[in-house]
């Protein structure tokens, strides 16, 4: 059973930074692309960024591009996300995610949403 651990989240300033993990388990971690997507009240979950098995390749919605970087840690089977410079608009639920098959596109998984795997969210509120 895959299980997938956010954590990281609070409320912090506009202009602050925050570092989200993950912590997988329960799947061959190495081998599976993993994103980050988000839910803002009152609003549908939406794409953030996604980064290949590999971390060779990695993908990002447009609102976040620049200012947030997503990586991984195959060896600790953990996920991250840095970011910098936040908005109140990315207040929001941030969720970590498994791509649906092993060995997937980063670009794939934003564009059509191939998670298979969620994790349990962590919640962001920026706000001064």
């Amino acid at each position: 059973q895959v299980q997938l651990v956010e954590s990281g989240g609070g409320l912090v300033q506009p202009g602050d930074s925050l570092r989200l993990s993950c912590e997988a388990s329960g799947l061959t971690f190495s081998t599976y692309t993993m994103g980050w997507f988000r839910q803002a009240p009152g609003k549908e979950r939406g794409f953030v960024a996604a980064i290949t098995w590999n971390a060779k390749s990695a993908y990002y919605a447009d609102s976040v591009r620049g200012r947030f970087t997503i990586s991984r840690d195959n060896a600790k089977s953990t996920l991250y996300l840095q970011m910098n410079n936040l908005k109140p608009e990315d207040t929001a639920v941030y969720y970590c995610a498994a791509d649906r098959f092993p060995y997937g596109n980063a670009h794939t998984m934003g564009r059509t949403n191939t998670a298979g795997s969620w994790g349990q969210g962590t919640r962001i509120t920026v706000s001064s």
